[in-house]
């Protein structure tokens, strides 16, 4: 299994079809294989050989996907980045997997040039759709320059071919090694699972091709049955433009969060706007937990099931989904994919019969480790079993239902959040003695971070001040919504738990991107 085989199966077979979408741009399969060959030329001029790493910072666009497999046709190791990493964590990050060659677009770029020189293993940076700059390497000449005579290194199926970065429960970065064998197995798990074919037109909007869940299931899921991939641009403040494009291009298929769903419900509610869905066979929605009241309003206004799946990076994407056809049941993430299995295990890793709380376990096509990590994967993977590090219950028919986190992580319109690295910045204020973080829920956005600080005696501060003390220290998404100064901090509260029987749903959806 060698993941370039991904996109080059699709131009033997499809290579005049339309593969991706991207605004006015219509890429074919063949277009892309070409310009993945140019890139995997140039990367070999640069000096990668296979198992190097190669960092991409990069928007959810043709250039993505081509950097991705010129790097995987290198036998080279990606790393996909949130491109709304601030300096010192993207320093973090490189110190961890060390990459030679980083491609970045513009935004971030220029915001990031301080921080450049701070990233000592990087031998060449590339820009990608930015200025030329004289000290840098371009895509622009990357394409202009070098052949597309095709280029395929040979890899082990176990040998590492992604690692995605999911923060870790310190200030420490952890990045989830994932090899060719986990991540095709799970391309074609969600292939059979979503019952995609090559007449399908799969629809990509704020789910971010360096997500797992995008890369996966939408971005080589769609390559690998030769559909075509709609990307929109933009964020929640874009989901009337996306929806448009799913009018316009028929779309079949769309994977997101519950964020968006939430989003969809008020454009047609507040703004009386009730754009055709007609042509959308299948919804899903992952990430972040879906609350029971957003699949019951999404049915009253478009007439569409929303199916939920559940996984993690560790698991490369999703291990259960809501049964495609036939009745789901309400508050439950769905059944096991093929490949998988899972139980559900107490403290001392013992099975628990069904209907009893304890933590999710899988087995399956799961990561090989954290990154440089032996001690944290070794607890992670214990006897063959992944240990998530969530807490729920299945019923006798195997479905899963999530109720709670041993971990502590929060879940913002899908994008995992670590307390403890709001907490470090917060306590590292002069007027600060302790701070606590937790998620408040809310049906829009999933959870809102909250935090709860104790100041030093005879200190005085304000939200505003904390708040612009955490930008530029960490990445915008963590900024805290909320900060609630207290004399005392319980030793016990509570991360998150989802509500058995929620008042939510007397509730208005409401919320702003």
């Amino acid at each position: 299994m060698n993941l370039t085989s991904i996109l080059e199966n699709a131009d033997f077979r499809f290579a005049g079809k339309t593969a991706l979408v991207f605004g006015d741009r219509r890429i074919t399969f063949a277009h892309l294989e070409k310009d993945a060959n140019r890139v995997a030329h140039a990367l070999i001029k640069m000096g990668v050989k296979k198992g190097d790493r190669v960092a991409m910072m990069q928007a959810s666009n043709p250039e993505f996907v081509t950097v991705f497999f010129g790097i995987m046709k290198v036998g080279g190791i990606a790393v996909p980045l949130d491109s709304r990493y601030v300096g010192d964590e993207l320093v973090s990050l490189f110190n961890d997997c060390t990459p030679m060659v980083f491609f970045i677009e513009n935004p971030p770029f220029e915001s990031l040039l301080p921080s450049l020189n701070r990233l000592k293993s990087v031998k060449h940076i590339i820009t990608v759709n930015a200025e030329p700059d004289k000290r840098f390497g371009s895509y622009r000449e990357i394409i202009g320059k070098y052949p597309l005579s095709s280029v395929k290194t040979a890899v082990n199926p176990d040998d590492i071919a992604i690692i995605s970065y999911t923060g870790g429960p310190t200030l420490k970065p952890r990045g989830v090694a994932l090899s060719h064998r986990n991540v095709y197995t799970e391309v074609i798990n969600s292939a059979i699972g979503f019952e995609q074919t090559e007449k399908d037109v799969m629809m990509l909007f704020a789910l971010p091709m360096y997500h797992q869940f995008g890369l996966t299931a939408v971005l080589l899921g769609s390559l690998h049955t030769g559909n075509t991939l709609v990307a929109v641009p933009g964020t929640g403040r874009s989901v009337d433009s996306f929806m448009e494009a799913v009018e316009r291009e028929k779309g079949t298929i769309y994977m997101g969060v519950p964020y968006i769903y939430s989003l969809m419900i008020n454009v047609a509610r507040r703004a009386g706007i009730k754009h055709d869905l007609s042509s959308l066979r299948l919804l899903i929605s992952g990430g972040a937990p879906l609350e029971p009241v957003v699949i019951e309003r999404f049915k009253e206004v478009y007439g569409h099931d929303i199916r939920d799946i559940y996984g993690q990076t560790e698991s490369i994407c999703h291990v259960t989904v809501m049964p495609i056809h036939g009745a789901g049941k309400t508050g439950s993430s769905g059944k096991t994919l093929p490949c998988w299995e899972m139980k559900i295990f107490d403290g001392n890793d013992n099975e628990m019969p069904a209907g009893v709380e304890g933590e999710i376990v899988l087995r399956g096509p799961f990561m090989t480790g954290f990154y440089n990590k032996p001690e944290a994967t070794a607890k992670a993977l214990r006897n063959g079993w992944l240990h998530t590090g969530d807490i729920g219950w299945m019923d006798k028919e195997g479905f899963l239902f999530i109720t709670a986190r041993k971990r502590r992580i929060l879940i913002l319109k899908g994008q995992n959040i670590f307390p403890a690295d709001i907490e470090e910045v917060l306590s590292g204020h002069p007027k600060v003695a302790e701070a606590r973080v937790v998620g408040a829920i809310d049906l829009v956005r999933g959870e809102t971070v909250k935090a709860m600080v104790r100041l030093k005696t005879g200190e005085t501060a304000t939200e505003q001040e904390l708040r612009q003390y955490c930008q530029g220290r960490m990445a915008d998404y963590k900024l805290p919504r909320e900060i609630v100064f207290v004399d005392k901090i319980p030793s016990e509260i509570p991360l998150w738990r989802r509500p058995q029987n929620p008042v939510a749903a007397d509730l208005t959806l409401e919320g702003k991107d």
